[in-house]
């Protein structure tokens, strides 16, 4: 019998600019609509960043050390909160699709590929923006923080982007971790990495082995942009070894994101 051939054209779906930018925009949209229908994300998310700001910010320090405690933390307990953002939301997340079968069902659809990707990263941006305004909103109000308005913006530029990064690693931990165990995986690495990195309490406060640790994790260097942007840091780096560091890390959990993502499409076409 005859092999039945297809014109390699039939294969592959031609849209028009605008769908296409349409495509991209629905699927932003609904994957924004399904993290603000999940309480557990969108709550902790957003309420344990601002949590513990009130709490070390605002409440424990006293009336004299409150207005530079509280604009330190404003740089550092944002980026706690954005990469929360970024790891539940691409490593979680992806691990519990992965498990559903659901990748399988978008790979199936006309969608392109990177529009799933995208969507995440669309409402990671949102999720991030909010949690900045609100902790800005939170330490002005009673912390006593007064930030020109370039500047605060610029602060909020720069964690919203430096949420890049940990996507790219939220990426690699969804494609190895187990849905099941996603959750706990990521907060393993989440919150050592984050107390290390002086996030929680300044990075002079910890042991010297701590600080000198803290160079080596990346959550450091995103604070440290932070911190240099508002003027709280005391002794102020160079920005660019800091960008370095992060573009580095994130090409090695990209490296590792596309792996397994072919490993993925191994096991299941072959």
């Amino acid at each position: 019998m005859a092999a039945t051939t297809f014109p390699a054209g039939l294969a592959v779906p031609r849209r028009s600019l605008g769908r296409t930018l349409a495509i991209y925009a629905k699927e932003a949209k609904y994957e924004l609509i399904n993290k603000t229908r999940i309480p557990v994300y969108a709550i902790s998310t957003i309420i344990f960043p601002l949590m513990f700001y009130v709490l070390f910010g605002i409440v424990l320090p006293g009336a004299k050390d409150r207005q530079d405690t509280a604009t330190y933390l404003l740089a550092t307990m944002g980026c706690f909160g954005i990469i929360a953002v970024a790891l539940f939301g691409f490593g979680v997340s992806l691990a519990m699709e992965r498990g559903q079968g659901w990748l399988q069902v978008k790979r199936a659809s006309p969608m392109p590929v990177s529009a799933y990707f995208l969507a995440k990263l669309f409402a990671a941006v949102v999720f991030n923006t909010v949690i900045m305004l609100l902790l800005l909103a939170v330490g002005i109000a009673f912390g006593g923080v007064r930030l020109p308005f370039v500047t605060a913006l610029e602060l909020v530029a720069i964690l919203v982007a430096g949420s890049i990064p940990f996507s790219a690693m939220g990426l690699a931990i969804g494609y190895f971790a187990k849905p099941n165990s996603a959750p706990a995986v990521v907060n393993l690495i989440y919150l050592p990495m984050s107390f290390c990195s002086g996030l929680w309490i300044p990075l002079f406060m910890l042991p010297h082995g701590l600080r000198v640790l803290a160079h080596w994790l990346p959550p450091f260097h995103l604070a440290q942009l932070a911190l240099n942007t508002i003027g709280a840091e005391k002794n102020p780096t160079s920005a660019w070894g800091h960008i370095e560091a992060l573009v580095a890390f994130t090409l090695i959990c990209l490296g590792f994101a596309a792996w397994g993502y072919r490993r993925d499409e191994g096991k299941t076409y072959g």
